[in-house]
Order: C-alpha cells, then sequence, then structure tokens
C-alpha cells in the first residue's frame, strides 16, 4: 500500500499528494457547508434574510481560499509569493478601511451577543426608537417620529444600549397632587380601584399606591405601576386619565397654586381685622393706600 501512494505520476507528485489534494478538497466543501447551515440557523431571525446570505457567501468564501491553499501545498505548488502579494494588497486595504473592518466586525459579534433584535425598542446615543434592520455595517433604527437613523455598528456597539423591551415587564410612574383638604386614603383606594381593574396593570409586581411627600400647595401621591412592555404605553396614557377621573368622582381634586402675601406686622393686623368685621372697601382703602382713605382723603388740597 505505501509502494502504491509513493508512485510518481508527474514530476516529484506521487499518488499519496494526489488523494491528500482531492480529500483537503472534499474536506473543505464539507466544513464550508456546515459552517454556512450553522450560521444560517444562528442568524436566522436576528438580522435580514440578505445580511445573513452576505454573511454565510463570506465566511465560505474565506473557507475556500484556505481549503485551496492547503490542499494546493500537496501539489507541491509553491504559494508563497501569492500569500506576500495578497498580505501586502490585504495591509493596504486594511488601512484605507479601518472603519469599515471595525463596523463588519462589531455587527458579526452584535448578531452573536444579542443586545438588541429586530423590532426592539432601544435608545442608542440620543436616539429612540424601533429596530428596522440590522446589517453588517450599520443598525436602521426609526424613530417614534417616523425618521430613519442610520447608526454604523462600531458606535453602536460601544455605545450604551438601552433595550426598552428586552424584559416583559416595565414600570412607569406618576405624581399626583391631592388638596390637604381630601382624605389621602380614600384617594388611594380609587387609584388602587381604577388599577386593578386596567388589562395591562400586572398583578405580580404588583402596583403602588402611597403619599410621597407633604408638598407646599397639597399632598402628593406617588402611584408605580408595572406592565407589559409590549402595552406599556397604552397603560400608561389610558391610567392616568382614568384615576384623575376617578378622584373627581369622589370629590378629590387636584389643588392649584395659592401664594398668601403679609404686608407687615400692623398692615397685617388691620386687614385681618377689616376683613373679619366685613367691609366693602379695598385692601388699598384699609391700609390707607388711596386717595379714598380717610387720611387721604385731604392731603393735597389748600
Amino acid at each position: 500500500m505505501a509502494g502504491i501512494l509513493d508512485t510518481i505520476i508527474f514530476a516529484n507528485l506521487t499518488v499519496g499528494n494526489i488523494i491528500l489534494f482531492a480529500v483537503f478538497l472534499a474536506a473543505t466543501f464539507i466544513i464550508a457547508r456546515i459552517i454556512s447551515s450553522v450560521l444560517r440557523r444562528t442568524l436566522s431571525g436576528k438580522t435580514e434574510a440578505k445580511t445573513i446570505d452576505l454573511t454565510v457567501k463570506a465566511f465560505r468564501t474565506i473557507i475556500y481560499v484556505l481549503g485551496i491553499i492547503i490542499a494546493c501545498s500537496q501539489l507541491k505548488i509553491d504559494l508563497s509569493g501569492l500569500l506576500v502579494a495578497g498580505g501586502v494588497v490585504g495591509v493596504a486595504v486594511g488601512f484605507a478601511s479601518q472603519n469599515t473592518l471595525s463596523n463588519l466586525v462589531a455587527g458579526i459579534l452584535l448578531m452573536f451577543e444579542r443586545p438588541i433584535n429586530v423590532g426592539d425598542s432601544i435608545v442608542v446615543n440620543g436616539t429612540e426608537g424601533y429596530v428596522e434592520g440590522i446589517g453588517l455595517l450599520s443598525t436602521r433604527v426609526r424613530t417614534y417620529s417616523g425618521l430613519y437613523v442610520r447608526i454604523p455598528n462600531d458606535s453602536l456597539f460601544t455605545s450604551e444600549i438601552t433595550n426598552l423591551v428586552s424584559n416583559v415587564a416595565r414600570r412607569f410612574d406618576y405624581n399626583i397632587s391631592i388638596r390637604y383638604s381630601d382624605d389621602a386614603k380614600k384617594a388611594i383606594k380609587a387609584a388602587k380601584r381604577v388599577i386593578d381593574q386596567h388589562p395591562y396593570a400586572l398583578k405580580n409586581p404588583a402596583p403602588s399606591v402611597y403619599v410621597d411627600e407633604l408638598g407646599a400647595h397639597g399632598i402628593e401621591l406617588k402611584v408605580r405601576i408595572w406592565s407589559p412592555s409590549g402595552f406599556w404605553w397604552d397603560a400608561r396614557t389610558e391610567l392616568l386619565w382614568s384615576i384623575f377621573k376617578a378622584l373627581r368622582q369622589e370629590d378629590i381634586d387636584v389643588p392649584f397654586d395659592q401664594l398668601t402675601v403679609w404686608f407687615g406686622e400692623e398692615d397685617a393686623a388691620k386687614l385681618q381685622s377689616s376683613l373679619a368685621e366685613g367691609t366693602d372697601m379695598t385692601v388699598e382703602e384699609i391700609l390707607g393706600k388711596s386717595e379714598k382713605a380717610p387720611e387721604n382723603a385731604n392731603q393735597g388740597r389748600v
């Protein structure tokens, strides 16, 4: 058997060299198919179909090139000059397209790490919106106002990404003020009753309503509600008005800003005394700061 493999066919090529060449080529095609299949299953649903096709073709081409180079070495073909030339070209291209390569690598890493998916609502670098597509070089985001923003993958990968829907539930808060004359316990019960009736207000984690602060103009209530991430906005916009209407039905109202101004001790005492007795005079007349006031009536007369 060894003698057959060592049989020279042409120049210094043996039967063994030809067999190894064929084995390496076959292994190259098999490995390329396996990796292509794995990549398609891994990336399916994470990015666009055309991006998946491009990624698979790129990896397949790299595997073919490496496999052919290794196989050609069995045919005693010297590829050192070609490799040197390819290395020089590769270095030149690398320097000329550093940003492109960094975006390409970041795009591949994003596909495997999966911090975001198509359809997610995200916040990144001040841009808020829905992920429309994740490409090899950039990611497209449609803002809430309908604008499309293209974010380079390198910038996206190195930035802080807030995924608003990656968690199954999301919380939102309200700050509600009521008058000091209103019953806070009654207000809390009314708010909880409305929350419990809403279909998108979760029972677990449970909502909470409590007195958070005694403000300058009224009692400050804090309302915290959890909702499914997909229905967070609907619940947030609907519940605030529903709670307000429930409070109004209980004769609980929002306080208006009020300011009491005192004019000094003497003026304040005079004003309080006159108001308590009942008078048709204005504040200026009571304080003697009007031309109609008795002490000012004869001023300016000769």
